[in-house]
């Protein structure tokens, strides 16, 4: 029966569905959204399900195209539309986790996908109004505000049960970081990558020169042949500590940067982030951080910031402390999640042998899949970072077409990722 239901949260309401389905596919969608559909929308995404064989299938909208969902796909912000066609058989096979209030749908699209494929039909098979009209900028910290906690302990449980059946979850034991056989000429560089940033850069540069600490330390600023007027007010700052790089290519994008500071000469036994747009909450931050990259020793440290407007006037969700990256599930949640806080510092000898993947988004999340694959990723959960929200932000308001580009860019870190990781499980077994 073509029959539109609403989608349900719990895992209660999921079942009754499953259970009083009269035919072998059943139609989702989302009551908050009015769907109005094209011809022969549900026809045509019963014909996908039977054809391909898959248990999960979804379509594009008018003026709406989506991406097609990959084994690294494991968010729970995937972007599946308000219409979702179900195979019941495959659906009633798969089962799913018992007493779930908000992940039932999650749980059941993993599950499925475990047995069969999740088929886009690059079609717009209906046109929709949108759910969400927050900037992009903003919408993406819901899964960080403290109101969402619960939501999200409940979304990580099935995520985690995801990967275990895979054979994809890491245990919380990590190998030892190498011991540093380079020589370095400062403890720590403050690694500051900028394109075009004369309203803000000053700030960044002197945050982080007024930085005490108990050992050497320089500031690598790396200007990507800015044509405002960063050049020349970099160029106005008299400070030997101030190390400006200009790369020789002009292709660069930030994990390009990244990585002309990690390998020059220059650069400190630990390199410590800075955005050219943002601060560090106070003097001692560097010396807290480089504290807790040799406490573990841990090949990378990540810590919590605070949400501030251009004036550094606190805006919601405030602090920012991912306390969804525990010691025992941290780098299998990361997988879920889009974002993994700041400001980040690496063991520059461990970076080194890594490096940054050259695009301008997500270089931070592939490196720190990378290396939480191996090692322990240390914490810090006070907030030592103010980051700013402005227009001047690169995710401040992004368009679909840069939003889709940006989330297939990182389900496809996630499935290589996810490949490495039962590759690596599988050879210890």
């Amino acid at each position: 029966m073509n029959t539109l239901h609403p989608m349900p949260a719990s895992a209660e309401g999921l079942a009754a569905l499953l259970s009083d389905a009269p035919a072998d596919v059943l139609f989702l969608a989302d009551p908050r959204v009015v769907v109005t559909p094209g011809p022969r929308m549900l026809e045509r995404m019963a014909q996908a399900l039977r054809d391909t064989g898959a248990g999960w299938v979804y379509s594009d909208a008018v003026g709406h195209p989506r991406i097609d969902c990959r084994p690294g796909s494991v968010r729970d912000t995937f972007d599946f539309g308000p219409v979702v066609a179900l195979s019941v058989p495959l659906a009633r096979e798969a089962g799913g986790e018992p007493g779930l209030r908000w992940g039932a749908l999650y749980d059941l699209r993993l599950r499925l996908s475990e047995r069969a494929p999740v088929v886009r039909v690059p079609e717009p098979l209906y046109a929709a109004g949108p759910l969400e009209t927050r900037p992009s900028g903003e919408a993406q910290f819901d899964y960080v505000d403290p109101r969402n906690r619960d939501y999200q302990v409940e979304m990580e449980r099935v995520a985690t049960g995801h990967l275990g059946r895979i054979g994809a979850l890491l245990p919380p034991r990590f190998e030892p970081v190498p011991p540093c056989e380079e020589t370095f000429p400062v403890t720590a560089s403050v690694v500051i990558p900028v394109k075009n940033r004369e309203r803000t850069i000053l700030d960044a540069v002197g945050s982080a020169l007024s930085q005490q600490a108990p050992f050497p330390f320089n500031v690598l600023v790396v200007d990507n042949h800015s044509t405002d007027g960063t050049t020349e007010m970099l160029r106005g700052v008299r400070d030997p500590r101030l190390v400006p790089v200009v790369p020789d290519r002009r292709d660069l994008g930030i994990g390009g940067c990244w990585d002309e500071a990690v390998f020059h000469p220059r650069c400190g036994r630990y390199a410590v982030q800075l955005d050219s747009d943002d601060l560090y909450a106070h003097e001692g931050v560097l010396a807290r951080i480089v504290a807790e990259l040799e406490s573990g020793p841990f090949a990378m440290v990540v810590a919590s910031y605070t949400m501030v407007d251009f004036s550094l006037t606190e805006i919601p969700p405030g602090l920012v402390d991912h306390r969804e990256w525990t010691r025992e599930n941290g780098r299998n949640n990361a997988l879920r999640v889009n974002g993994l806080g700041a400001p980040r510092a690496f063991d520059t000898a461990v970076l080194r042998r890594v490096g940054f993947p050259n695009v301008s988004y997500g270089e931070d999340y592939a490196v720190a899949l990378r290396l939480s694959r191996d090692y322990e990723v240390g914490r810090i959960y006070e907030s030592v970072y103010l980051c700013r929200r402005w227009e001047g932000n690169t995710d401040s308001a992004l368009p679909l077409e840069t939003r889709n580009r940006y989330d297939a860019y990182k389900d496809w870190l996630r499935t290589v990722e996810i490949a490495a990781r039962k590759r690596l499980l599988g050879a210890r077994s």
